[in-house]
């Protein structure tokens, strides 16, 4: 069977980038990454991309006069590889109405927490200041409004009495490298259906009935 030919959209150090290429280097993935592209000139992940022998294009935002034309450029480069999926891996940009539509279903994002909690930056102060025991991520589809639409896997990271937004981030990251790959395996594997603007996942597992925290 023929894998999906990803696009990988990253602005930064791109470790879930290398979550993916580590995936899709895997012998059983469904999915290959055709294109990495960046909107940052020097940004990390475009290493990452060669190391594993990926092309790599740069767009900068910076070099259009507004985001339509930068979004225009975009697309001539996806299609020029036949790209039939994105994955946005810490891409530092919002996408026009027009370019998530064109993409509808298409696209997913990943976002460190647990959607639709704590939507925008600041993710972890945010979620220590409110003093929840609990924090994550979230794999989604991509829709018009920032960080919503339907939710593809979820991970659930404890707070600690200690952490502080470093220490969460580090272990959430941890979280956001495991379910990257999975939520594009599913999709690869045509094991993901939305209906109603929920996703189903037939024949998928889930973990006990709650969790605790803390737990004595």
């Amino acid at each position: 069977m023929a894998k999906l030919k990803t696009a990988v959209l990253i602005s930064g150090r791109g470790s879930n980038l290398q979550a993916l290429i580590d995936y899709c280097q895997s012998e059983n993935a469904g999915a290959q990454i055709s294109l990495v592209i960046s909107n940052v000139m020097g940004a990390a992940g475009i290493e990452r991309a060669a190391e594993a022998g990926i092309v790599s294009k740069v767009i900068e935002h910076n070099s259009f006069s507004n985001r339509d034309s930068f979004e225009s450029a975009l697309t001539e480069t996806l299609d020029s590889f036949g790209i039939e999926f994105i994955c946005l891996a810490g891409f530092m940009r919002i996408l026009t109405d027009a370019f998530v539509k064109r993409w509808h279903n298409k696209i997913i994002n990943i976002h460190p927490s647990l959607l639709p909690s704590f939507k925008g930056l600041k993710t972890h102060e945010r979620a220590l200041k409110e003093g929840v025991k609990f924090t994550g991520c979230t794999v989604h589809f991509v829709r018009e409004e920032m960080d919503t639409g339907p939710i593809i896997i979820q991970a659930a990271v404890p707070i600690l009495t200690d952490d502080d937004a470093e220490s969460l981030e580090n272990r959430v990251l941890l979280a956001e490298h495991r379910c990257y790959p999975l939520a594009l395996s599913l999709i690869a594997e045509n094991r993901v259906t939305i209906i109603n603007e929920k996703v189903s996942t037939p024949n998928s597992k889930a973990p006990g009935v709650f969790f605790l925290n803390p737990i004595e």
